[in-house]
C-alpha cells in the first residue's frame, strides 16, 4: 500500500510547515509557508548566511526592511522547490493596525516582484485580529491574497470568510494544549478540541457556499492530521510529513464538502469582539501566538543588527 502522504494528497493539499530546503526537496509538498519563528531558526543555519548578507547590504540600516528582505529571499528559494506557494508574514507587532499590515504586505509583495516572483505565488499572513481581518479584506480587493493566521475560533473563521479572505489557518496544536491543560486530561481522535473546530468550520464554510480556504496548522501528533484527512489543506512539519510517509497504513477521508454544516451567520465588529472575548481559550492563544511571534521578530532583527555591525 502506498504512504499515507500519498494517500492524503489525493484528497488535500499538502503544505510544509518550514524554511528547510532539504525537507522541502526531500518530502514535495504542493505549497511551504513561514513564520518569523520558523525564519529565526533558518538564520542560524550556515546555508542562510549568503541571504542574511545580502539582505542586510540592501536595507540602509532599515531593520524591518532587512527581515523582510530575509523572508522574501527565504521564500524566493523555496519556491523553487515547490510547484504553488509561499506564505510569507506580515510583522506581528502590526496586528493591531490595520494600514500598517496593508503597507507591510504590499511591501512584501513589491520585493517579491523585484525578485520575479509574481504575487500569484504569495499569500501574504496576517493575524486574524478585527484589523487583520479588515487589512485582509482591502488587500483581497487589490489583488493581493492573504492567509489568515493565529486563528482560534469560530468567529475569527466567519469574519474572514465574510470579508473574502483567500485562506485561513486555524491552529489544532494550539487549541489542543489549551484544553489539554486547562481541563487536565488529553484528547484523542475526533474528541480533540483542535480537530472539532477545524471541522466546525470546514463544515460551515462548505454548506455556505464561501471560497474561502481552511488550512488546518500546528499539529501535534499524526492522530489530529487523520482525524483532518480531506481539508482544502494541511500545513504540516517535515517530522509529521517524514512519518506520514513511513506509514504504510490506510487513511480514511474524514471531510467532504458535501458534509452538512451550520447556518450563515454574519457578525458586526461588535458581535465579533464579545463572541472573541466569550471564548477563553481563542482570546488567551491570539494574544500569546502574537507576543511569541513578535518576540522572534525582535530576535530576527538583533541578529542582523549584530550581522550588520561585524
Amino acid at each position: 500500500m502506498v504512504s499515507k502522504l500519498d494517500q492524503l494528497k489525493a484528497f488535500t493539499t499538502v503544505v510544509a510547515d518550514t524554511g528547510d530546503f532539504a525537507a522541502l526537496a526531500r518530502l514535495k509538498p504542493v505549497d511551504a509557508t513561514t513564520n518569523p519563528s520558523l525564519l529565526l531558526k533558518a538564520a542560524a543555519l550556515p546555508a542562510y548566511a549568503p541571504l542574511l548578507d545580502n539582505s542586510i547590504a540592501h536595507c540602509a540600516g532599515d531593520l524591518s526592511l532587512a527581515c523582510d528582505r530575509f523572508a522574501v529571499a527565504v521564500g524566493q528559494e523555496i519556491l523553487k522547490l515547490i510547484p504553488g506557494r509561499i506564505s510569507t508574514e506580515v510583522d506581528a507587532r502590526l496586528s493591531f493596525d490595520s494600514q500598517a499590515m496593508q503597507r507591510r504586505a504590499e511591501r512584501l509583495i513589491d520585493l517579491y516582484e523585484q525578485a520575479g516572483i509574481g504575487r500569484e505565488r504569495v499569500l501574504i499572513k496576517v493575524a486574524a485580529t478585527w484589523e487583520g481581518i479588515r487589512a485582509a479584506e482591502q488587500l483581497e480587493r487589490a489583488g493581493i491574497q492573504t492567509n489568515l493566521t493565529l486563528l482560534f475560533s469560530f468567529a475569527q473563521a466567519v469574519a474572514c470568510a465574510d470579508a473574502g479572505v483567500f485562506l485561513i489557518s486555524p491552529f489544532v496544536g494550539r487549541i489542543y494544549d489549551w484544553y489539554k491543560k486547562a481541563e487536565g486530561r488529553d484528547y484523542v481522535g475526533a474528541q480533540d478540541p483542535g480537530v472539532q473546530s477545524v471541522t466546525r468550520i470546514y463544515r460551515y464554510f462548505k454548506a455556505n457556499g464561501y471560497d474561502t480556504l481552511v488550512m488546518g496548522a500546528s499539529f501535534r501528533n499524526l492522530e489530529q492530521i487523520e482525524q483532518l484527512a480531506g481539508c482544502d489543506r494541511l500545513t504540516i512539519s517535515p517530522e509529521l510529513l517524514q512519518q506520514l510517509a513511513e506509514d504504510r497504513g490506510l487513511l480514511e477521508r474524514k471531510l467532504s464538502p458535501e458534509q452538512a454544516g451550520e447556518a450563515r451567520q454574519e457578525l458586526t465588529e461588535k458581535a465579533f469582539r464579545w463572541a472573541f472575548n466569550e471564548d477563553a481559550m481563542a482570546t488567551e492563544k491570539l494574544a500569546e501566538g502574537i507576543r511569541l511571534f513578535a518576540r522572534d521578530q525582535e530576535k530576527l532583527e538583533a541578529l542582523l543588527a549584530t550581522k550588520a555591525k561585524a
